[in-house]
């Protein structure tokens, strides 16, 4: 979840509004990559999630990033709630999961070192007071009363509303973990059929990254866990937004929907302010209850933004949102595969006749089958495991026309970091199938085995 954002001064005509989100188009030669990933903690002599402070605690691990590896502290407060250094950020998610934000940066290549170094870096912290990190879509074995609350004020308020609007908002909050790459485009037009092509395909990403079988220590009849989590967290701010294939559709209709998503809070002089439920139409109009008579700013715009969940949304970029929390090696794989998909025109083009006679009904069924089944979903007659066959042959022809050498030209383009999930097509295996291999096979149903066999 994201920290404060800063947008930029008052907003004095609802024309501002679509402007913000336009400023985001870039000329192609100026696209980056964003990779996010967020990781459960946990103490390794009891197995239990790491607290906030303490000895063995989150805090402890951002001390030491700070005093090691030279991240500038963020606070709320009095507390550190997160960290900064070269444009990437280190935040905390509700339940103590750390998750790095990436810089945005041109390769693959480059986004994967900055990975590979993060996750180093966090190792050799980890290591020293006795915790671990773990990458998976869902926590296996907590149970909410296990997790402890970070001291976030915007978490405070979030835990409050999520009962009122769905039954697994503070699940989702909690106990789940994603992977999620943050992209550019070059205009209205393109950040359309980007967006499309993302919400369609999202379920691609679920079922082969999919890493979540088990919830409460036992398999839970899903690969995705976390995705099925997502479908009952609060319809007014998820989903797959049917809107967004109508013709017509552009920044001024992202407008409407994100006006009508109710709020949760206005960020003020360091604190979160309760708006739950609250209008940002009232708030451009000076009669939010919450500050009566006051009238937003950008970053109050850019705030509320963060607070809107679909399988895949836009900002001044587009996030893509589908993907579970996962193994190291899969980290890099996810930013290959929209890069793939996204970044030349000739793959965009072919991702798009792929899926631009689906119906909502259509993209609505892939997203649960993916959520269930996994690799081993269909719909329709047609299964997922030749639909991501599909879809990874494209991604690997956007790759090899981008022809991003790595290694100072020693790596030919950025296509061999798809390699881990063109293995899962080869196997017809996703990271869920194989740990429900291992339970149901070497652990003899003993889950606790899956932090010493899985973490990083």
């Amino acid at each position: 979840m994201s920290i404060p954002q800063s947008g930029g001064g008052p907003i004095e005509d609802r024309a501002q509004l679509a402007e913000y989100l336009e400023a985001g188009c870039k000329p192609k030669d100026d696209w980056r990559i964003g990779t996010e990933h967020e990781k459960f903690g946990y103490d390794k002599d009891t197995l239990q999630p790491i607290p906030y402070d303490g000895e063995r605690s989150v805090l402890a691990v951002l001390e030491g990033l700070r005093d090691r590896h030279g991240w500038t502290p963020i606070h709320e407060g009095d507390h550190i709630i997160g960290l900064e250094k070269d444009g990437a950020n280190i935040s905390l998610e509700p339940g103590g999961q750390l998750e790095l934000s990436g810089a945005p940066l041109e390769t693959i290549h480059q986004t994967c070192d900055e990975v590979n170094e993060h996750l180093r870096e966090v190792k050799g912290v980890a290591d020293e007071i006795g915790v671990g990190f773990i990458g998976l879509g869902a926590a296996p074995i907590w149970k909410h009363e296990d997790m402890p609350m970070m001291p976030k004020g915007r978490y405070r308020l979030m835990t409050d509303y999520m009962d009122r609007v769905g039954t697994m908002g503070k699940t989702m909050m909690y106990r789940t973990c994603t992977v999620q790459v943050n992209l550019d485009f070059a205009s209205e037009a393109d950040m359309v059929k980007k967006l499309r092509v993302a919400l369609a395909l999202q379920p691609v990403a679920t079922a082969l990254f999919a890493n979540s079988p088990f919830f409460e220590g036992k398999p839970n009849g899903h690969k995705s866990w976390r995705s099925r989590v997502w479908r009952d967290l609060d319809p007014a701010r998820t989903g797959t937004l049917p809107f967004v294939f109508e013709d017509g559709f552009g920044f001024e209709r992202w407008v409407d929907y994100a006006l009508d998503v109710p709020m949760y809070f206005v960020y003020r002089d360091g604190k979160y302010i309760d708006a739950l439920g609250q209008s940002f139409r009232d708030f451009m109009a000076g009669k939010l209850p919450a500050l009566p008579g006051e009238t937003p700013t950008l970053s109050d715009w850019a705030d509320h933004l963060t607070t809107i969940f679909p399988e895949a949304r836009i900002k001044k970029f587009i996030e893509m949102r589908g993907a579970d929390g996962g193994p190291w090696r899969r980290l890099c794989a996810l930013p290959a595969l929209w890069v793939g998909l996204t970044y030349d025109q000739g793959a965009l083009d072919a991702a798009w006749d792929l899926v631009k006679d689906w119906d909502a009904e259509t993209r609505e069924e892939w997203r649960v089958a993916a959520s269930r089944d996994g690799l081993q979903a269909s719909v329709d007659g047609r299964s997922m495991l030749s639909l991501a066959a599909e879809v990874l042959l494209i991604a690997r022809s956007g790759l090899r026309a981008r022809a991003r050498p790595g290694l100072g030209g020693m790596v030919q383009d950025e296509r061999h970091f798809l390699h881990a999930l063109e293995d899962s097509i080869e196997t017809a295996k996703a990271p869920a199938d194989e740990l429900l291999e291992h339970y149901n096979g070497d652990w003899g149903g003993d889950l606790s085995r899956i932090y010493a066999d899985f973490s990083y």
